[in-house]
């Protein structure tokens, strides 16, 4: 009897432990949260989406707050494994994890954490030409400028993309440590429409310099309209489309005088101006007001009214190097042209070095391409 009562207390002991036995036991849970930038992290990029994943399990919910307690913008993958923000981040500051996720085992887990960005030594600020919404000729240049030198020219070029309506392709090219321009091998097809997308912030230009912004423009090529200067000819001609549409006597530089004489090459028209003061001590003559006045080259050349030079218009190139036309053709041609269109000069004694903006055209293609870092 006495062994019979033992043997049912030792039973009833042994039910009770089992009952006892909590759920899960003594494992952790099975879900493990990573992020990147990992918790702990220091300079940190601030151009790279932060992520956030879980294993063996689900999100319930994240949030990546910055100093000023505000989250930042992301979005929870749909299958809930995964997060990713949709902002960039700010240089120098500090962002918290926080959140919980479910485990295939039915038990939560909680994040918790936090990095801190890189701090750059400086920030470089770039701009870029042409700007949305213009209408530009055949032969603009894309331009982007910085206020201060790059280094890491390829880290660079490679945040800088140009798509177009026409498919046509293109070459970067650095002409100097501040600015590198982009243009087709041959002019823009006419009513190309241009989209370009220079992502630099954050990106590292080297000693310590990182980009401050992005910088972006949407632009159009207008129609195809050439200006072809044979000095000998005493003419202007312009086309569009390769159709002669106007031809103005003028007078270009004096052919005798290669410093005075309009050199050969490949222009494009800068700026217009209505009227324009023209100075040169060297040669006795300061703030000469000319109208209709249109800059192609920083060399000094315009295309302007100059019915002071009446008498050799059409006849002498007498000019120091502009293409003087009669009031009312520079007038008619003024109002025909537009930033971008080529200028293309013949003929002349002088050539120029490729080093007066805008000298792209200047350059060979197969020259062109070498100057991409890339």
């Amino acid at each position: 009897m006495l062994l019979g009562l033992a043997l049912v207390a030792g039973c009833s002991a042994k039910v009770e432990t089992g009952t006892a036995k909590p759920v899960g036991g003594d494992n952790p849970p099975v879900a493990k949260f990573t992020t990147a930038p990992a918790d702990g992290a220091t300079d940190a990029p601030v151009n790279v989406p932060v992520q956030v994943a879980v294993a063996e399990g689900t999100i319930d919910q994240v949030a990546v707050t910055n100093p000023e307690g505000k989250a930042i913008e992301g979005k929870l993958a749909d299958d809930k494994k995964s997060w990713a923000s949709t902002e960039p981040l700010g240089y120098g500051k500090t962002y918290a994890y926080a959140g919980r996720a479910t485990g295939t085992d039915g038990r939560p887990v909680d994040l918790k954490g936090g990095f801190t960005t890189l701090n750059p030594a400086a920030q470089v600020r770039a701009t870029l030409f042409p700007g949305d919404n213009q209408t530009m000729g055949v032969a603009v240049p894309i331009k982007v400028e910085f206020d201060a030198d790059v280094a890491d020219r390829a880290t660079v070029e490679k945040a800088l993309t140009v798509t177009n309506s026409a498919g046509i392709k293109g070459s970067w090219a650095w002409l100097g440590a501040r600015e590198v321009h982009y243009r087709p091998e041959k002019y823009w097809p006419a009513n190309t429409q241009i989209h370009v997308e220079a992502k630099l912030y954050g990106v590292p230009y080297g000693g310590g310099a990182y980009g401050r912004a992005d910088v972006t423009s949407d632009f159009t090529i207008g129609r195809n309209q050439v200006v072809k200067i044979d000095t000998p000819s005493h003419q202007l001609v312009v086309q569009r489309d390769g159709q002669t549409v106007a031809t103005y006597p003028a007078s270009f530089g004096k052919d005798e005088d290669p410093a005075l004489a309009t050199p050969n090459g490949t222009f494009v028209v800068m700026q217009k101006f209505d009227t324009w003061s023209f100075d040169n001590p060297q040669y006795g003559y300061t703030n000469v007001v000319k109208k209709w006045s249109v800059r192609f080259s920083n060399h000094g050349e315009f295309i302007h009214e100059n019915n002071d030079n009446a008498g050799n218009i059409g006849k002498v190139n007498s000019s120091h190097g502009c293409a003087n036309l009669l009031e009312a053709d520079a007038k008619a041609y003024y109002d025909s042209a537009l930033v971008g269109d080529p200028v293309e000069v013949t003929g002349s004694i002088t050539t120029l070095p490729a080093q007066f903006d805008w000298y792209d055209w200047q350059i060979p293609w197969a020259q062109w391409q070498t100057m991409s870092a890339l």
